[in-house]
C-alpha cells in the first residue's frame, strides 16, 4: 500500500482517524509524525508528505509525488532545490486560516481605532484619563492588499461593521466577492492609497510583494492612516513605516509579521509609536475551527490526487502562489 507522512503537531485522535479513514478509501496508509519532523531514514517510504515539516527534510522523500503544507503562507517551500526532483507537486492549506486571522484584523483594528494601548498604559498606571478621541471601522475607508481567503474574511466583517467602502488589490483583474465596493490590481495602487483611511494586507511572500509598501506609497496614505499587515513582514519598508509612525503621519499600525522573526529585543520596531506587534500568532492552530478545516482540505485534496484530478490549492513555485 502507499504511504503518506503526516507531520505536525496539532493531529489528535480524532484528525487522525478522519485522515486514516480517507486515506484508506484512497489506497493509502498513514505514519504520523508529531513532533513535525520527517525522519530521514523513512522519508523515501513516501508518496505524500502533509505537515509542516522543515524544507531541508523533504530532500531525502526520493519516491514524494505530493506535498501539502498546513500552512496557507509557504514562501518557504519554493526553492526547487529543496525538493527530490521537479516533479513534486506543492499545495498549501488557504481556506483554513482566514476566520481566525479575519478575528485577529478586527481585534488589532479596534484597539488602534479606539486607542486601547493608550488607555492600558493609562490603567496600568492607574490613571483616570477619558477623552481621548476615538475612530470607528464604521464609516471608514478601507483598502484590502491581497483578496484571498484571508482579505476575504476580513472584508465581509467590516463591511458587515459598516465600513464605508472596502475596496480590494489583487494581482489581477478579477471579480471579487459582494463584500468588495471595488476591486483593483497592483498597478493601480498609487491611486488607492490616497483614499484609504484603514490598510490592511494579507499578501504571501514573493518577489512581486517585496516591500510593495514602500518609502513613496506610505507617504501617499493620508496623514492619520492605519496598517495592518498580517501576510508577510516583507512586504513593507520597515524604515519607512517606522519613520511614518514616530513622526505623526500614521496614527498606528498593527504588524503580526515583521523581519525578522523573532524580532531582536533591540530592534527598533519595538519603541516605534502607536505601534501594536503580535508575534506571528494570528493563525496558527489556537482555533478548533482552523485545525478542523486543515484537516478537511486535506483531505479533500486527497481524493482529488488519488483520482488524477487537479489539487485545489496548488501552488504554482513559479509565481508563490
Amino acid at each position: 500500500m502507499k504511504k503518506i507522512a503526516a507531520a505536525d503537531v496539532f493531529f489528535t485522535p480524532e484528525y487522525r482517524e478522519q485522515i486514516e479513514k480517507t486515506a484508506a478509501e484512497c489506497g493509502y496508509s498513514v505514519d504520523f509524525y508529531p513532533d513535525g519532523h520527517l525522519p530521514p531514514e523513512r522519508a523515501a517510504e513516501y508518496e505524500i508528505v502533509y505537515g509542516c515539516c522543515l524544507p531541508g527534510e523533504l530532500k531525502a522523500a526520493a519516491n514524494l509525488k505530493w506535498f501539502c503544507c498546513s500552512f496557507a503562507g509557504v514562501d518557504i517551500y519554493m526553492d526547487e532545490s529543496i525538493y527530490p526532483h521537479p516533479g513534486v507537486l506543492l499545495s498549501n492549506s488557504s481556506g483554513a486560516y482566514g476566520i481566525t486571522i479575519a478575528e485577529h484584523i478586527i481585534m488589532v483594528t479596534l484597539m488602534l481605532l479606539r486607542r486601547m494601548p493608550e488607555f492600558e498604559k493609562v490603567v496600568r498606571e492607574r490613571g483616570w484619563l477619558r477623552t481621548l478621541p476615538m475612530r470607528s471601522i464604521c464609516g471608514s475607508s478601507i483598502t484590502i492588499l491581497g483578496t484571498g481567503d484571508i482579505g476575504t474574511n476580513f472584508a465581509v466583517r467590516a463591511k458587515a461593521l459598516g465600513a464605508k467602502a472596502v475596496r480590494g488589490v489583487r494581482r489581477t483583474q478579477k471579480a471579487g466577492d459582494p463584500a468588495y465596493d471595488a476591486m483593483y490590481t497592483f498597478a493601480e495602487l498609487d491611486s488607492v492609497l490616497p483614499k484609504t483611511e484603514i490598510l490592511v494586507m494579507a499578501l504571501p511572500g514573493t518577489p512581486e510583494t517585496h516591500h510593495i509598501l514602500s518609502r513613496e506609497r506610505i507617504a501617499l496614505l493620508p496623514e492619520g492612516a492605519y496598517v495592518v499587515n498580517v501576510g508577510r513582514g516583507s512586504a513593507i519598508d520597515q524604515e519607512a513605516l517606522m519613520e511614518a509612525l514616530n513622526g505623526g503621519h500614521l496614527a498606528g499600525a498593527a504588524l503580526d509579521v515583521m523581519v525578522p522573526e523573532p524580532l531582536p529585543k533591540d530592534h527598533p520596531l519595538w519603541d516605534t509609536k502607536n505601534l501594536l506587534l503580535t508575534p506571528h500568532i494570528s493563525g496558527n492552530m489556537s482555533l478548533g475551527i482552523t485545525c478542523d478545516r486543515d484537516v478537511a482540505l486535506f483531505c479533500e485534496d486527497l481524493k482529488n490526487f488519488a483520482s488524477g484530478k487537479k489539487l485545489k490549492r496548488f501552488v504554482d513555485r513559479s509565481l508563490g502562489y
